[in-house]
């Protein structure tokens, strides 16, 4: 494996879709839960490599729109899971000097989740390192859909005029506002898909796939998706000459 080089070319913003808990657990003979629960030291490595890098933003898919539709018990024993792990975390978050935050549809979160999500947020929000980034009851259509309301409904108003909706525009009404897109997106488990996560903010992201489950990533996986976009060039539209030139 190559080793990451710190002097070339960290992405500012590494998004992850952390997923393989299930297949984990069942892998070991276990229930999909027991998979969750083994996944907080995978969160702490990444937030943890990603900081010793000089990474500004990490983004997390934590909880996906779809996975409401997940059996009852397993959403229940996951926002139970959320907030001991929320609890539990807060002393490294403050140690690390980590500022947590959140995208999605939050307020659809039970309200002990809600509750202690933005509890941890407000004792964060003056950190200034890291910022860690939870994507929650989140979807990308979700996401599209909400910002293209708002633009309507300011359009509806006279505050905005149809002509004047430009791609800038679009993405100041997303969640991501305060954030640049990522550079990098990291997808564990083995699956190559990108499963209706920040499809705009993913149109021009290296996209990098590992076979790890996510329980078992580490930060020296983190490395290795890191090394692998250094070796890469990012065009954008362009030719390769150009970018040389």
């Amino acid at each position: 494996m190559k080793e990451v080089s710190e002097n070339k070319n960290i992405p500012k913003h590494i998004a992850i879709i952390m997923d393989g808990n299930g297949r984990w657990a069942t892998k070991k003979g276990a229930m999909r839960i027991f998979g969750h629960r083994n996944a907080t030291k995978a969160v702490r490595e990444a937030i943890e490599g990603a900081n010793s890098l000089g990474v500004k933003y990490l983004t997390l898919f934590s909880f996906s729109t779809e996975n409401w539709s997940r059996p009852k018990a397993e959403v229940d024993a996951l926002m139970e899971l959320f907030v001991r792990t929320m609890s539990d975390e807060l002393p490294m978050l403050m140690d690390g000097n980590y500022k947590l935050e959140s995208i999605g549809n939050v307020e659809s979160l039970p309200p002990s989740a809600y509750e202690t999500l933005k509890r941890v947020e407000k004792t964060t929000s003056k950190n200034t390192g890291l910022k860690v980034i939870l994507a929650l009851s989140y979807s990308g259509h979700w996401e599209l859909t909400n910002a293209a309301k708002h633009i309507a409904q300011k359009v509806s108003e006279g505050k905005l005029n149809v002509a004047d909706i430009t791609e800038k525009v679009m993405a100041s009404h997303l969640e991501t506002a305060n954030y640049p897109d990522p550079e990098l997106m990291v997808r564990t488990s083995g699956e190559y898909r990108i499963s209706n996560f920040l499809l705009w903010q993913l149109a021009y992201t290296e996209m990098y796939f590992t076979p790890v489950l996510w329980p078992d990533f580490r930060r020296e996986h983190l490395f290795a998706a890191i090394s692998d976009y250094q070796s890469r060039e990012r065009r954008f539209g362009k030719t390769g000459e150009q970018v040389k030139s």
